[in-house]
């Protein structure tokens, strides 16, 4: 009787942890989420509109944006500070700004659907009341709008590349695989702090600060060389480190990435992206009952 007991009462736990590993199984819920495809792009292209909703400029802003952060970024690091990139092509102070400006827009491709991702489905009570609505989508809308406006920052940065250093490598041919990491990665935290956010308000704020944290510890303005050894082992830490490095050396610096390092940002990526599936939709039928 007690073993019988004991069986009876592991069930419900033994349930709940199949439950999870079935929904950070992949092969489970991407098919589901592709047959929301249609949903999704229709989602995509209201948050890309709704950014310029009653601007003069319209998708203008798209492109002069990264321009003008492009000529900044190259004023400030290379004018003021008089900085160059270490195993850099050419020792010209264009590249050195190209060189910033790949880094940083790998990390604002992250960094965009982090921060939005706890006000996402607070801001959204009509779609949470739907019980039919697929909510796990809405952070694959913003990860869509984060990849239109960084292809939008790549082919400015391709076309600067061009006109102030020559024709890029054949390397960048390699980013949309570089993207994947960090498309994944940016994906699985959207979806842990969107569900988070419906049940801890301060989280957006946390997630703010951590993000401001993560953008001076990630190698954006600084190579990874250039950190004393004792230091270096710490980027190991962040895995956007090697994701933003591996962007940055397939679009400005004109070499191969270190496959190793891009095959476990993979690897972390990947498992972030299921976790976090698996988490928001475990937690997602409350969602109701707290807003």
């Amino acid at each position: 009787m007690a073993t019988r007991s004991g069986a009876t009462a592991a069930s419900p736990s033994r349930g709940v942890v199949s439950a999870f590993a079935r929904q950070a199984n992949p092969a489970v819920f991407v098919p589901t989420l592709w047959r929301h495809r249609y949903l999704i792009g229709q989602l995509t292209w209201r948050e890309v509109t709704g950014r310029y909703r009653s601007s003069a400029l319209g998708f203008a802003w798209s492109f002069v944006t990264p321009l003008v952060m492009l000529t900044l970024y190259t004023f400030v690091f290379g004018v003021v500070f008089k900085a160059r990139w270490p195993g850099s092509r050419t020792d010209n102070l264009s590249e050195f700004g190209l060189t910033l400006f790949a880094g940083l827009t790998a990390f604002s491709l992250f960094a965009e659907c982090v921060n939005r991702a706890p006000s996402l489905i607070t801001s959204s009570p009509n779609y949470v009341k739907k019980v039919v609505f697929p909510l796990e989508v809405l952070p694959l809308s913003v990860l869509g709008s984060a990849l239109f406006h960084a292809g939008i920052s790549f082919l400015m940065l391709v076309l600067a590349h061009q006109f102030v250093v020559g024709m890029p490598a054949w390397t960048i041919l390699l980013l949309p695989l570089m993207l994947i990491p960090v498309s994944s990665l940016a994906l699985g935290a959207s979806w842990f702090a969107a569900s988070l956010g419906v049940f801890l308000r301060d989280i957006g704020h946390t997630v703010t600060l951590a993000m401001q944290v993560l953008f001076f510890l990630t190698p954006i303005f600084y190579s990874p060389d250039a950190l004393p050894e004792r230091f270096r082992s710490v980027l190991t830490l962040n895995p956007l480190a090697a994701m933003v490095d591996n962007t940055r050396r397939v679009m400005v610096l004109g070499v191969p990435p270190v496959w190793s390092s891009w095959a476990w940002s993979v690897l972390i990526g990947g498992a972030a992206m299921c976790l976090g599936h698996a988490w928001f939709h475990k937690t997602k039928r409350a969602f109701a009952d707290v807003i």
